[in-house]
């Protein structure tokens, strides 16, 4: 059994922590949301964004932020990327040397075309940071519904810590030391899957859907080889496994944004609407900047940008992605 305390009471955090409690573990949920906490220890659930998920009695609700770290085995950060470096700096007194983090966020800092863990680690250079990804909606393993995710570390022994707090029969944990391919699919993907969403509000069909997933891995691939991360990565479950159930999915807070564009609602308009992060909108400019920076070519993330910062009509993008230039799929 470990002791594990989770930073960020949204659905996934509330998500992992029942699914945590449930494997034997000893759990400490914290908030920075003196209403949340409120809600959360009156009713034992997160009644905006994980409704009918209930907390165990024995999981401790807390707004200390100590009270979440101090002595735990893993700390697992679940808050919005825009978040994580101040989250991650206000960690700085009270963090141990080596103390494992667990980032289960999804993103790219734009300033400094950073993920998440490199976030974290630049915050607290002497923290033990991994991550957890795949495809993986919140409401369904809160649900206990059958679900395959991967856990990346620098070592093997701190991804086998990871697999043993969170595998069990319905929520099955693989592990890999490639922690930057893994975010990079995870925080990718979301891009993706605004554009599949956008898709989805024109009316388009499935052939346009499998075009976007499948040209979107083989952009998301491009960029994540060139940075280094291993190619078994973008065809495993955070890469093609979680751009495939984001894309597909009603889930999907990024696929419900983009149907709200395709529908004519602008960007703003279609998050409000949302009502929830999301993170595709916060990657996009950090993928075209990467893009530039590895020389990559990414035309849907291109497009995509277009859509979201310079009013770009999605039909216009459509019709430029199809008429660009003849190429080819594998080189002669």
């Amino acid at each position: 059994m470990a002791k594990v305390g989770v930073i960020g009471a949204g659905a996934w955090g509330i998500a992992l922590a029942v699914l945590l409690r449930n494997n034997g573990n000893n759990v400490t949920v914290m908030s920075f949301v003196k209403k949340e906490v409120d809600m959360l220890k009156s009713s034992r659930e997160n009644e905006v964004t994980l409704p009918g998920v209930k907390l165990q009695e024995d999981i401790y609700v807390t707004d200390k932020l100590g009270e979440a770290v101090e002595g735990m085995d893993i700390i697992v950060m679940s808050v919005a990327s825009r978040f994580t470096r101040e989250t991650a700096s206000k960690l700085k007194n009270i963090i141990g040397d080596g103390q494992v983090i667990l980032n289960v966020s999804k993103g790219i800092e734009e300033e400094t075309l950073m993920t998440l863990t490199e976030v974290i680690n630049d915050e607290l250079p002497g923290a033990n940071v991994a991550v957890l990804s795949g495809p993986s909606h919140a409401e369904e393993v809160g649900r206990g519904l059958p679900t395959t995710v991967v856990a990346g570390a620098r070592t093997k022994e701190t991804a086998q810590l990871i697999q043993n707090a969170f595998m069990n029969k319905s929520f099955r944990v693989y592990i890999s030391p490639d922690v930057l391919g893994i975010e990079l699919g995870g925080s990718l993907k979301n891009v993706i899957a605004l554009a599949a969403g956008m898709a989805d509000g024109l009316g388009f069909g499935d052939n346009t859907k499998a075009a976007l997933i499948t040209r979107g891995i083989t952009e998301i691939s491009r960029l994540a080889l060139k940075m280094g991360a291993r190619l078994e990565t973008m065809a495993g479950l955070s890469g093609i496994g979680d751009l495939i159930v984001t894309c597909a999915s009603m889930h999907s807070r990024n696929r419900r944004a983009g149907i709200l564009i395709g529908q004519g609602k602008s960007p703003d308009e279609a998050m409000k609407e949302v009502n929830a992060v999301v993170e595709g909108v916060y990657s996009a400019k950090a993928a075209l900047k990467l893009a530039g920076k590895y020389q990559v070519s990414m035309p849907i993330i291109e497009q995509v940008n277009k859509v979201l910062f310079e009013n770009k009509n999605v039909k216009d993008a459509v019709a430029d992605l199809m008429e660009r230039d003849k190429t080819s799929e594998v080189s002669f």
